[in-house]
């Protein structure tokens, strides 16, 4: 608890910090202000809410504040969706009736896995909210073929891109992608703010890499539902993919990923060149499957 209370306390200072008075249609008098963006009084006064309130939520008590309050303090603060989810996870987090934290899937039902090898011209995984890759079609095996080398397992995509000197090359977009990255799983982690995987994940990068401790003391978050990723593929080359995200409303926690190029596009045609390559890999790993076990 000690933990979720500094977390909504530097959640809402930073995202005080950032409104300005003109933004919020205050009044700025005089040029000498003492606090970055609005003050708690100011705050408190635009949200309806007495001052010593206020004080109190942003000092880590968000238990019992209900959801017209919560609804007030988010608007006056300007947040976005994702920053509205977290606000309201945090605040389920410090009350009284705190879920059990739910473990992180680590594989998919046989169903599943059957509708990602349906999928044959595009690739797709299925990801957990730890940002583990649980399952995946031979597209998508191939595209992130880099992460799946990674020694380290559970195969992560945000451990790979902090961690993995390679990340740089095969994101072409690298810094975007590491903001991304520690963004969603900040909102996870307010989602589940007591799951000890997702609390050694972040232990684990904290520690290894200053970059993700720079990306995770902005306390942004997001949602990645859609959009496009420019990679570097070690085969095929550059690829502009578009991408879907979906939550599987059958397996709660895990979200479908799926990744396309425009049709006639020089990546519609690394992509055929991808599923060329990845057909003669998985001939040749049968081969040295076959050939291990005598046959």
């Amino acid at each position: 608890m000690t933990e979720v209370r500094a977390e909504i306390r530097e959640f809402l200072s930073s995202r005080r910090a950032r409104i300005t008075p003109e933004m919020a249609g205050l009044p700025a008098y005089g040029g000498n202000r003492r606090v970055a963006g609005l003050r708690r009084e100011e705050v408190a006064m635009l949200a309806g809410v007495s001052v010593d309130y206020y004080v109190r939520l942003e000092r880590g008590d968000l238990a019992g504040a209900s959801e017209s309050v919560l609804d007030s303090i988010a608007s006056t603060l300007k947040l976005d969706d994702a920053e509205r989810v977290y606000l309201f996870d945090l605040a389920r987090a410090a009350g009284p009736s705190r879920r059990a934290p739910s473990k992180p899937k680590a594989s998919v039902r046989p169903a599943v896995q059957q509708v990602l090898d349906a999928i044959a011209d595009a690739p797709a995984w299925v990801r957990n909210g730890r940002h583990d890759i649980i399952a995946a079609n031979r597209m998508g095996r191939a595209l992130y073929s880099p992460v799946f080398d990674d020694p380290r397992r559970p195969v992560n995509t945000t451990r790979f891109a902090y961690l993995n000197p390679e990340a740089k090359t095969f994101w072409r977009d690298y810094d975007q992608i590491t903001h991304d990255a520690a963004s969603m799983l900040r909102l996870e982690a307010g989602r589940n703010p007591h799951d000890p995987d997702i609390i050694t994940l972040v232990g684990e990068l904290s520690t290894q890499s200053e970059l993700f401790r720079q990306r995770w003391a902005s306390r942004d978050v997001m949602f990645h539902r859609s959009g496009t990723k420019r990679l570097h593929h070690p085969v095929v080359g550059d690829l502009d993919l578009d991408y879907e995200s979906m939550e599987l409303p059958s397996e709660p926690g895990l979200v479908l990923n799926v990744y396309t190029a425009r049709a006639g596009s020089p990546s519609a045609d690394g992509l055929k060149l991808l599923a060329s390559w990845a057909a003669t890999q998985e001939e040749a790993f049968a081969r040295q499957e076959a050939e291990s076990r005598g046959l």
